[in-house]
């Protein structure tokens, strides 16, 4: 399968197509958009000391692309028939991985809201997994492949020594509301905000929750204004995606003028049209935290 950018789905309608793969007899799934293409797997150069979920790097049309084990990463059985396995060519933080699994089953195209986030009970800060669908036959789990990428390349990842080049920083009242469905990711955002001055932040899980806030924050007559001065989005969120979050604001005459900046690993030449399209007033591609906070600055300083 190689991806079509002409049948992506349009921008702000809260639906997503996922990939279902499999390792072993569990299901899980990647969201279309971060895939290239499926490949067959070929044969795999191995790196000496590199992590031990790492198999090796192979060649892609002239690009030299990592190999991810899935299974090794998850911790679960190799593959009983390694001639079925295949092989996920995926793009996002501005890199290409692939993803080698043992199976890969069909498309589903459905809602965000259809995609519940894992429980508390058993959703630690480190899970793996950002949501669980509701399949006739089964559930499916959505894979935190961010975070799956960052414990085997922590340099990957949001860092607050990364400002080190902004200088001196003054500190901000300005409040910023964060929506990020990953707990790693809301932690470190509000960190690494907290070091570039931004102290005054509040975090939400996912687009429904923090469009529901801000219009109860409406209901009880407050300014949108006065209360946030900008809004960081992911788009990837159970519920609510980010697309659809920002269109909802941008539609909303007490909302509009509220700045919403898109901060995602999905932020491509290729996708950066769909944020175009339901008004993100900009749009940074994770981890490039020292963009974000120039444009943050931008924005409300």
């Amino acid at each position: 399968m190689k991806q079509d950018q002409g049948v992506l789905l349009e921008s702000g309608t809260n639906e997503l197509e996922i990939v279902e793969f499999r390792i072993g007899t569990h299901r899980f799934g990647i969201n279309v958009i971060k895939v290239k293409e499926i490949l067959t797997p070929q044969p795999v150069t191995k790196i000496p000391h590199s992590h031990q979920s790492i198999e090796g790097i192979i060649e892609i049309r002239g690009e030299v692309v990592p190999v991810v084990d899935v299974a090794h990463a998850l911790g679960l059985a190799s593959s009983e028939d390694p001639q079925q396995d295949k092989f996920i060519l995926s793009e996002f933080n501005q890199t290409k991985i692939v993803f080698h699994v043992h199976t890969v089953t069909k498309i589903h195209r459905i809602s965000w809201e259809q995609i519940e986030k894992p429980s508390k009970m058993y959703q630690g800060l480190e899970t793996q997994i950002t949501g669980v669908i509701k399949m006739e036959k089964g559930m499916l789990l959505l894979l935190d492949f961010e975070k799956i990428v960052a414990d085997i390349h922590p340099e990957s990842s949001i860092h607050t020594e990364q400002l080190r080049e902004l200088g001196e920083r003054e500190r901000s009242q300005k409040k910023i509301l964060i929506v990020e469905d990953s707990g790693m990711l809301r932690v470190m955002l509000q960190e690494t905000l907290s070091g570039a001055g931004y102290d005054n932040t509040v975090s939400f899980e996912d687009g429904k929750e923090a469009y529901e806030h801000l219009k109860a924050l409406l209901e009880e007559g407050k300014s949108i204004e006065e209360e946030y001065q900008l809004i960081i989005t992911d788009i990837e969120m159970p519920q609510m995606d980010g697309h659809h979050f920002t269109r909802l604001l941008k539609e909303q005459e007490e909302m509009k003028q509220l700045p919403v900046v898109i901060f995602s690993s999905l932020i491509t030449d290729d996708l950066r049209h769909k944020g175009e399209m339901v008004g993100a007033d900009a749009q940074v591609s994770k981890p490039e935290i020292v963009e974000l906070v120039k444009i943050i600055d931008h924005h409300i300083l």
